[in-house]
């Protein structure tokens, strides 16, 4: 694994470097996979803490075994309604709130 040895000090300026400034394409597409490999990432950490395999979140969810690995490395992005039935297998909600300002 590499690492940047703590001698990056500006992360958005490294980032316009490898993928152009914000609102580039290259940019866009890097951050959209950024957050799709995140939001796996996410539910990864939700299963293993929920003790539950893959195989078995993905027959609680009527899915494939593949098709959780997918999600979970940032691969492919569930339909939302996929998405709710994982949430709801590994014991979670998703809570849609209006901001207080």
């Amino acid at each position: 694994m590499q690492t940047n040895n703590h001698q990056i000090k500006d992360y958005s300026a490294e980032l316009d470097k490898k993928y152009g400034s914000i609102g580039t394409r290259e940019r866009e597409q890097f951050e959209e996979e950024a957050w799709d490999f995140y939001s796996g990432q996410i539910l990864q950490n939700a299963r293993r803490e929920a003790k539950m395999t893959q195989a078995e979140l993905a027959a609680r969810t009527k899915t494939t075994k593949s098709y959780i690995s997918k999600i979970e490395n940032g691969v492919i992005i569930p339909s939302v309604g996929a998405f709710y039935r994982i949430i709801s297998a590994l014991g979670m909600r998703v809570e849609v709130v209006k901001p207080i300002y």
